[in-house]
């Protein structure tokens, strides 16, 4: 305070600046805008010097990009060279693309400088008196636990783009029912997670559409393609959910929903065919096929060397557990977090007990869509999954056989005891226990297509760039009779010899990914073969230098036998990259202890560092343990955040939704 004018000495005030055009006096020159520089100390031409100095840009430095990246950016720029971008596309990084965030902007914002152009329209006289039609946004609206619904939905964006429609490809987990726009045409595309539940990246969707307050989407026109596993009760639950609360809200739907197994291309393509002649009405859009390379299961895998089989549990252990190394030459890019899709055969035993059993002919023609007529010994061998049984199965085999148990288990509310007689028996035990005589066509009616099985990585592209690493619990068992039953694909590649060539492809993931931030830390939770991913997310963290903190909860049946790892995380730990490594052995002490329980027990702990900004992260089973820890979430966040039941919630809901916790659960 000013002793004489008892005034403050510091004033405060509120200003609004406007940019006002002013006359420049003749004998003025005006002044130039001093040219942006890039790094090579290039001016950069006059228009866009104007436009860098406007936005305070005084250089257009490129990032320092990594070796991988650099690499990866390299294949980019020459498939652009071999492909050109039609009329006025613009090419932008695909999302899965090994670069950092950070680094795509700038490539992308580069990309759109270099490809963005508005052609300039033809001087042709318009007609006065045509009313303008109205333009209606086209929203592809995706939700997906493994990538099998995001990959389509991406694919379907590029279809519609193809056509003429420019179509917005919106992840579910940026999206609110209230943001959509009232005169949309939304095509939604969504996995179902479980048995009936909605995928991670959709539930905050989900929740907002189901409550009774949802706002009301009249004018809004709407399909959806539900992706499911047909060998849940609640098949494609999740999608038919979506369906039928969007219609409760008034939309109106452009085309009937479409349920389909992962494989089931096909199906998925019948009903964007479906949405497309809805929305061209009279005028036909033009034929656009969909590329099979953008086709989660129609792309043509890349054949890899089964470099490495090692065995991680040790004698004594209740489990099999091995790490599976494939040699990639550097020609498979992935991420840390991404899974690998492997594609396996049925063993030549199993396919000759199945011939046995039907008493059918492995030289027998068959038809298999897509691939025409080929012997059934191969169908069974190659195409086919006779190890599961599914729904249709059982229902074949009960029609077939009328026996009264079987029909009586797969009555509904039978459930849990229909569970109990499936237990240790594979597909081959129910129909050598209930024959059936069936020809060789009907039978693949009734078999499920073999599909890839995905797994966690457990390397990253900085430290592995020319393999990777797999962590899988090899399935065996005996059945009621004592015949040795498999996994299909974990032991396809336990039992495979040395070198072998195994097809793969890699299932790239949105939100799994490590912080791109350095200093951010970092929860992981990975009990079992969960503990896989967060291997390659610690490589990946050394190898850039980050200091962020690292926790690492895992847990296992016994420390001497199942401590995958061991050597590797205890150095870690050591180290310094791991900060800490909390562990729980449920079979070492009479009370069992799970990573939850380790949770609690450093409850307080875990609150700060999520008050310090900490990224959750979740690998394993989605049947108990994702649940559990969820839970546990919870309760920490309750207790030691001084928060209601309510507010808890509210807040492990913002942690997923500002993708601060994210989960690979299956």
């Amino acid at each position: 305070m000013d002793p004489i004018s008892f005034q403050p000495e510091l004033k405060v005030c509120a200003v609004s600046l406007a940019r006002v055009v002013t006359e420049q006096p003749a004998d003025v020159p005006s002044r130039a805008p001093e040219p942006a520089v890039r790094e090579t100390g290039q001016a950069v031409p006059g228009p866009v010097a104007a436009l860098a100095g406007l936005f305070g840009l005084a250089e257009l430095t490129p990032p320092v990009l990594a070796g991988h990246e650099r690499q990866y950016l390299a294949g980019f720029l020459a498939g652009l060279s071999d492909a050109p971008p039609a009329g006025t596309a613009v090419p932008i990084l695909p999302s899965h693309a090994p670069i950092d965030p950070s680094h795509a902007l700038w490539i992308n914002g580069a990309l759109a400088g270099a490809f963005s152009r508005i052609a300039a329209p033809a001087l042709v006289p318009q007609p006065t008196d045509v009313p303008e039609t109205p333009v209606r946004e086209l929203i592809v609206l995706w939700a997906s636990q493994t990538g099998n619904a995001e990959e389509f939905a991406a694919a379907s964006a590029r279809r519609l783009a193809g056509t003429g429609r420019k179509a917005r490809l919106v992840d579910m987990a940026d999206c609110t029912p209230a943001a959509l726009p009232a005169e949309a045409d939304l095509l939604v595309i969504s996995s179902t997670f479980g048995d009936g539940e909605a995928p991670d990246n959709g539930a905050a969707f989900w929740e907002a559409l189901a409550e009774p307050g949802a706002p009301r989407l009249d004018g809004v026109r709407y399909a959806v393609l539900a992706f499911g596993d047909s060998s849940y009760d609640d098949f494609c639950g999740h999608g038919r959910q979506l369906d039928r609360r969007l219609e409760e809200l008034g939309a109106v739907r452009l085309a009937p929903r479409a349920d389909c197994e992962p494989d089931d291309q096909e199906r998925a393509l019948s009903w964007l065919d479906q949405v497309l002649a809805t929305l061209a009405e009279t005028t036909p859009a033009p034929a656009v096929p969909l590329d099979p390379s953008t086709s989660p299961r129609k792309a043509a895998p890349f054949t890899a060397t089964l470099s490495g089989n090692r065995l991680l549990s040790l004698p004594g252990s209740a489990k099999e557990v091995r790490q599976f190394t494939f040699d990639t030459g550097g020609e498979l890019a992935y991420q840390a977090g991404d899974a690998l899709g492997v594609m396996p055969v049925n063993s030549a035993d199993l396919v000759m007990e199945w011939l046995a059993v039907t008493g059918l002919s492995p030289v027998d023609n068959v038809e298999l869509t897509g691939l025409g007529s080929l012997p059934l010994g191969e169908a069974l061998h190659r195409h086919l999954d006779i190890t599961k049984i599914t729904p249709g199965l059982l229902k074949f085999v009960a029609e077939r056989t009328r026996n009264r148990d079987l029909s009586r288990l797969l009555r509904p509310g039978n459930k849990g005891e229909l569970a109990k007689w499936t237990w240790s028996r594979q597909a081959i035990d129910v129909i050598a226990e209930l024959p059936v005589r069936a020809g060789a066509q009907e039978w693949l009616g009734v078999l499920k297509r073999l599909q890839p099985r995905l797994y966690s990585i457990s390397s990253s592209p900085l430290t592995s760039p020319d393999e990777i690493r797999l962590t899988i619990s090899v399935v065996r068992f005996d059945n009621l009779r004592g015949r040795p039953r498999t996994g299909a694909c974990s032991a396809y590649l336990a039992d495979n010899p040395e070198r072998a060539q195994v097809p793969v492809y890699v299932q790239h993931t949105t939100h799994f990914r490590p912080p791109s931030d350095p200093g951010t830390p970092m929860v992981m939770i990975g009990p079992g073969t969960g503990v896989a991913p967060f291997l390659g997310f610690l490589d990946e963290r050394r190898a850039l230098g980050h200091h962020g903190r690292n926790w690492l909860f895992f847990g296992e049946q016994r420390r001497a036998t199942d401590f995958y790892y061991r050597d590797e995380l205890t150095e870690m730990h050591d180290d310094g990259l791991l900060t800490r490594l909390d562990l729980a052995f449920s079979r070492d002490q009479r009370a069992k202890v799970y990573v939850q329980d380790r949770m609690r027990e450093h409850g307080a702990q875990l609150w700060a560092w999520l008050q310090d900004g900490a990224h959750v992260y979740v690998c394993g089973d989605a049947g108990r343990m994702a649940k559990d820890v969820d839970q546990t979430l919870h309760d920490i966040t309750a207790r030691y955040g001084g928060l209601s039941p309510d507010d808890a919630a509210a807040y492990v809901k913002q942690l997923a939704a500002s993708k601060r916790y994210v989960r690979d659960v299956y």
